[in-house]
């Protein structure tokens, strides 16, 4: 399975974290030392030994703990939903580092917020274990077959959902896909594991549960039943039907710019005076707009912020489009100019005004208005989040797999565009700036390390594209038709021709005077 690499893998062991300069140890995070916080940190206030499971969450990063964990966290401190605490688990090995880490403290969690006008620290506590990670993936299996489980929830990335980048339907031919079609009780992904968990669910009479996507997909929750009932589908047709019948997928839109944690996080939470090796910092904004559809019920999440619609596609395209693909129109810039973090993008006289320009002449006009926010005033809001200093988000962390990324967050507007004879200039200029970056050298000569699940022939193309640009658009696996539209292909090489002989800023100057 596709996953960011570089989200939470760090290590923590071995570190200190007393202070000698004056005379303080830090308070190692566990339920055995949650008074001995410094007064200003938040702590539970609920009976965490009173807690049960109810959640199986896949992939358990710093997004989750910063989001979704938190809106339980929230409920849970009312009194509430005390029987729908979290159960981690991963597919990858590295999972098992992270299982070890918060293993060690309880599962406890510290949350920094980052905010201009000051910081806020509180820890969570509604996460209670996390599955042994092992090949054939049986403990998540069990866990997930357990009747009191009843949401599974995944933040697995864009890419990790077997999708046929031309297509859009389901990719039967990989190699992880293939597998598990051969081997269903002793699967690879963790889409197989739920099938394997929900046969035996089905077989005992246990009853189905929720798939529930927590990544930046438009219709996340339609592509996890497409990825889950095409996989069941080709070992067990029998259990796909009853999958389909039986099982919810809602879709959701989430959102809350979460940082990697590094040295500078760990170092942040030793400031604060707490021991956790695995704090999570975030911004002081977050928004989770869901389908109301949970087959064996659902936490209240709306009561601690969540909005619930059937009109999820309108919140979770304006996000996409405008957060999302603005995020890809500044990374691959800075990334080129060696320019490290997003508010760093923003603050620079160019890359900042060539997010604000295409944001509102080429993607605010395929953007519709939802309840309390228009495309313009998201701008705005989008604006003001990239910029702020206190968030330390790398542009190579948000530029990475531009493979996925870009074909889920720029092209669909760029086809918009061209269908509506609307601006397209900047879409195309970060189509061009997206393959200067994976020649894997910055202007100043320094290398570009691989960013991509498909580095090497993301590189091939680019460097092809030096002398034939239109090397870059015959991805097809990436562009599919829209390599053939004169239009862009027009504007993306005369884009590629001012890069080359004369560098990025001028083609973002070049753009922002027309």
């Amino acid at each position: 399975m596709r996953r960011d690499f570089g989200l939470d893998d760090f290590g923590g062991e071995g570190m200190r974290y007393d202070d000698p300069s004056v005379g303080r140890v830090d308070v190692r995070l566990s339920d055995a030392t949650l008074q001995d916080l410094p007064p200003a940190v938040q702590r539970p206030n609920y009976d965490r030994s009173a807690l049960t499971p109810g959640i199986v969450h896949i992939g358990l990063g710093n997004f989750h703990r910063a989001h979704q964990a938190w809106y339980l966290h929230r409920l849970m401190q009312q009194g509430q939903a005390l029987d729908w605490a979290i159960i981690g688990a991963g597919v990858r090995h590295n999972d098992e580092q992270q299982r070890e880490r918060l293993a060690a403290q309880d599962y406890l969690t510290t949350l920094i917020e980052l905010d201009p006008a000051g910081r806020a620290t509180e820890v969570i506590g509604p996460m209670i274990g996390f599955v042994p990670v092992q090949d054939g993936n049986a403990p998540l299996i069990a866990q997930m077959a357990d009747p009191a489980i009843r949401i599974v929830a995944l933040t697995v990335t864009e890419g990790g959902y077997y999708i046929d980048p031309v297509t859009k339907g389901f990719d039967a031919t990989h190699p992880d896909i293939v597998h598990d079609a051969a081997n269903p009780d002793a699967p690879r992904t963790a889409f197989g594991a739920m099938i394997a968990a929900l046969k035996q669910r089905r077989d005992a009479g246990a009853g189905p549960f929720t798939g529930q996507s927590c990544d930046n997909l438009q219709g996340n929750g339609a592509i996890l039943r497409q990825t889950v009932v095409s996989l069941a589908c080709l070992s067990d047709p029998d259990l796909a039907d009853w999958i389909d019948e039986n099982c919810s997928f809602p879709n959701a839109m989430v959102d809350c710019i979460v940082p990697a944690t590094g040295a500078k996080e760990l170092a942040l939470a030793h400031q604060i005076g707490v021991a956790d090796a695995a704090p999570v910092t975030h911004e002081n904004f977050r928004q989770w707009v869901i389908e109301d559809d949970f087959c064996a019920g659902r936490p209240d999440w709306n009561k601690v912020g969540a909005t619930f619609t059937p009109d999820v596609h309108a919140y979770e395209a304006m996000k996409i489009r405008m957060l999302n693909g603005g995020h890809q129109l500044i990374a691959d810039a800075g990334d080129i100019l060696g320019v490290d973090t997003i508010a760093d993008c923003m603050a620079h006289p160019l890359i900042g005004q060539f997010f604000r320009r295409v944001a509102e002449v080429e993607i605010a006009p395929h953007v519709a208005p939802v309840p309390g926010m228009t495309p313009r005033a998201y701008v705005d809001l989008v604006e003001r989040r990239f910029a702020n200093p206190e968030i330390v988000d790398t542009v190579r962390r948000v530029a990475f797999d531009g493979s996925s990324r870009h074909p889920g967050f720029i092209l669909p507007v760029l086809r918009a565009a061209l269908a509506g004879g609307t601006p397209i200039d900047g879409l195309a200029l970060s189509q061009a700036l997206w393959a200067r970056m994976c020649e894997g050298t910055r202007e100043d000569g320094s290398t570009i390390a691989p960013n991509d699940p498909i580095w090497p022939d993301l590189t091939a193309a680019a460097n092809a594209a030096r002398t034939d640009p239109g090397a870059w658009l015959d991805q097809r696996a990436l562009y599919g038709d829209l390599a053939d539209d004169v239009r862009f292909r027009e504007s993306f090489i005369r884009w590629m021709g001012v890069i080359q002989q004369d560098g990025t800023e001028a083609a973002l100057r070049a753009y922002l005077a027309a």
